[in-house]
């Protein structure tokens, strides 16, 4: 089992590691797109201008699909972003397992404020079952065993937390569109339908971000049972991380196209 380092602040609680993966793969993003367009050229493209032109035309495309022509070019950039950092984000865990492990010896006890850490939660009874079990394995004598491992590395979409704000943004973005469109047609469109009231704020809310966590964490799970059994899970670990690269390639697919769905529902004048 791996831990996490937490904080919390005016009431709530905050992953290190989640956040340290948010900012490696915004960095990613940043510096992937910088490198691939500081030589644009009306000339003859080379080699990361035609990989940037087609990613482009890509996302152009399934923007166009469901927003109208003359409105689609001003919602590409945001299509353009998500579908970079979701992508990204889905294969950073694919690339390097960094953990570090800790555990209790003569000379060496983990500080307290380590273990609060730890055992940071949202309720006391769950603080106090992790303290039991972090305490357990700290200061576990068995020879195999690595005490308390903490992941540092991981797929931001990993985490729930990561895949319920990229919908929120959206889905509180789409529905801004709409009131800005017309508040009247919003409220008919949103609250005169029970249908509507259940799709708008249950079905899209937990549909959109668990589909990308449930995907990515599900992966990273059984890479990490793979990486466990050494050596006899080097050939189907090997599968796995190409059909790995093809279901996060697929998941920011679709989380794109779906927000740009969503986005046309309140954009397009037959809404």
């Amino acid at each position: 089992m791996h831990y996490s380092l937490r904080f919390e602040w005016l009431g709530m609680v905050f992953d290190i590691s989640t956040i340290l993966m948010i900012l490696v793969t915004s960095l990613v993003v940043l510096f992937m797109c910088i490198g691939m367009t500081r030589k644009l050229t009306s000339a003859t493209p080379g080699g990361t201008q035609n990989v940037m032109e087609w990613i482009v035309d890509f996302v152009t495309g399934i923007t166009k699909s469901y927003i109208t022509p003359k409105k689609a070019a001003g919602f590409v950039s945001l299509a353009l972003t998500l579908f970079l950092y979701i992508f990204l984000g889905n294969q950073l865990g694919l690339l390097f397992n960094v953990n570090t492990a800790h555990h209790n010896s003569h000379g060496q006890e983990v500080s307290q404020g380590f273990i609060d850490m730890l055992t940071v939660s949202t309720s006391n009874e769950m603080k106090q079952q992790k303290l039991e079990k972090v305490t357990e394995e700290l200061n576990s004598t068995d020879p195999h065993a690595h005490g308390v491992v903490i992941g540092w590395w991981k797929s931001p979409t990993a985490t729930p937390s990561v895949t319920f704000a990229l919908a929120l943004i959206v889905l509180l973005y789409s529905h801004y569109l709409g009131i800005k469109k017309s508040f009247g047609g919003w409220l008919k469109h949103t609250f005169l339908n029970p249908i509507h009231i259940l799709e708008e704020f249950i079905i899209k809310p937990l549909t959109l971000p668990l589909r990308l966590f449930g995907n990515i964490f599900a992966g990273e799970v059984l890479i990490a049972f793979l990486l466990s059994v050494g050596i006899f899970g080097s050939i189907p670990l090997f599968i796995w991380l190409g059909y790995s690269v093809f279901v996060g390639s697929v998941q920011a697919f679709i989380f794109t196209t779906l927000a740009m769905v969503y986005l046309s529902q309140q954009v397009n004048e037959d809404h």
